[in-house]
């Protein structure tokens, strides 16, 4: 509350400042931004603001007061019951208006000076009755002319609270804890069916209403298909049920439901672009039907035409491409797998292993292809070129073929069985070798061609 002189002070600020809420409440500390422009607006048709608050007027009349106060009189001075059958005022107010409307009346209902000591033998024979009672334990004390809390705590006085308040012995045995768990476990498993069942039912129905495979995720369809799911199985689940399992908001449900029971404004529409693709063939897209449908006069943008075509699944069958692809086969038949990933050597010139590696220097790329020895590593022969084509492992082999070209030995090369090592031409630069292609890129291993060396060399 506010006084005349704090509330003149600040309108004035208020029009010092170009009448600016923000700035006037942080010079003053006060009001709030509404009741400034309630005190200017005052102001400035009045020329004035009024020196005092004028008292509003009173929520209940002195007719509801004197309704409320008899009601409560006639219907055993309850107050809860008279507040539940007026539908005013609160607890609070009724007290104060008893008071104030029937003092006497009021003090009587909530002092505590009129309470007589019940006899011992009523409470014995009243804990008596509890304790071997046949029917329950407010119907005993009906019976006495108690409460039933008084009941109890006469037990407690004179038996004590670890005794039962009731002695009789049941008629049938207790359930044993094994059929308990048993009862536990099938509740469990009526569940998981119920559960199962409904994710069966919302997939055949997903199958059925939106054309999707029995395999379809339902948290990735939208909410405008859920809805229409729901709306098929609400008569055989709950709605708590189906909004778990598919993980709509209640308000989302009935939001796209409303939105479904609208009339739709673009049906005749729909009918229109169906026709319209169904006579050209089911081949016109949605940029040729929007021509079309400027051409009878229909004005809708494309992006709406476009969205409609996709919800009446009008779609254009389109052929996709093959990917190109130079492979063009093998060049010879497949070698065996001779070497088989032992590539430990027991002497020098037993098995030999080659292969191109890239390297990237600042002058261009430059390609490396070597000839390694198994058994100790060395670098039987190597070659080196700015080009990875057949001269490049040729004069590789070459090289090798002249270390080995007096002796006995006979390698076995390996290498991949890429078209550098299948050439024909390395035939030729064996004489009478004998070519064993082997290594069909097996899983896990290093793909590589085998060539074993005969028992001469022209």
């Amino acid at each position: 509350m506010y006084s005349y002189e704090e509330r003149i002070r600040a309108v004035k600020l208020y029009m010092k400042l170009g009448k600016r809420v923000g700035a006037t409440i942080l010079q003053l500390g006060y009001p709030t931004k509404n009741a400034l422009k309630n005190w200017y607006r005052e102001y400035e048709q009045n020329q004035a603001l009024p020196q005092g608050y004028a008292r509003s007027r009173p929520k209940y009349s002195v007719d509801q007061k004197l309704a409320a106060v008899n009601f409560y009189l006639e219907h055993g001075r309850c107050i809860s019951t008279t507040v539940f059958a007026l539908g005013y005022p609160r607890r609070d107010t009724l007290r104060a208006w008893i008071a104030e409307l029937h003092p006497v009346e009021r003090r009587q209902v909530v002092g505590q000076a009129g309470s007589t000591p019940r006899p011992q033998d009523l409470k014995r024979v009243a804990v008596v009755a509890l304790c071997t009672r046949e029917e329950s334990a407010q119907t005993v004390a009906q019976t006495l002319g108690v409460c039933r809390p008084t009941l109890y705590n006469w037990k407690n006085q004179l038996l004590g609270r670890e005794v039962p308040a009731s002695m009789k012995q049941p008629d049938d045995k207790s359930p044993q804890p094994d059929r308990a768990e048993l009862e536990r476990q099938l509740e469990t498993l009526r569940r998981d069916v119920r559960q199962l069942q409904l994710e069966h039912d919302l997939l055949k129905k997903a199958n059925e209403i939106l054309k999707k495979g029995l395999g379809v995720d339902l948290q990735l369809l939208t909410n405008r298909e859920k809805t229409l799911l729901i709306d098929a199985l609400k008569e055989a689940y709950t709605l708590s049920e189906l909004f778990t399992v598919l993980g709509l908001a209640r308000s989302s449900y009935f939001y796209h439901r409303a939105q479904l029971q609208a009339v739709d404004k673009y049906e005749g529409v729909r009918r229109t672009i169906a026709d319209i693709f169904e006579s050209n063939h089911r081949c016109y897209g949605y940029r040729r039907i929007h021509a079309a449908l400027g051409q009878q006069q229909v004005s809708i943008s494309e992006k709406v035409v476009l969205r409609l075509m996709r919800q009446e699944r009008l779609t254009v069958p389109n052929k996709r491409r093959r990917r190109y692809s130079s492979y063009q086969g093998e060049i010879s038949p497949a070698p065996e797998n001779i070497i088989n990933r032992d590539f430990q050597a027991s002497s020098p010139n037993e098995k030999w292993l080659t292969d191109i590696t890239e390297f990237q220097i600042p002058a261009g790329k430059v390609y490396l292809s070597p000839m390694i020895d198994c058994f100790d590593g060395l670098v039987v022969s190597w070659s080196i070129s700015t080009r990875p084509n057949a001269d490049l492992v040729n004069s590789m082999l070459d090289a090798a073929i002249e270390t080995v070209a007096t002796g006995d030995d006979q390698p076995v090369v390996h290498s991949d069985r890429g078209a550098h090592y299948r050439w024909p031409g390395w035939l030729s630069r064996i004489g009478d070798a004998q070519l064993i292609r082997s290594m069909s890129r097996a899983k896990g291993a290093h793909p590589i061609t085998q060539l074993a060396k005969a028992s001469s060399v022209d």
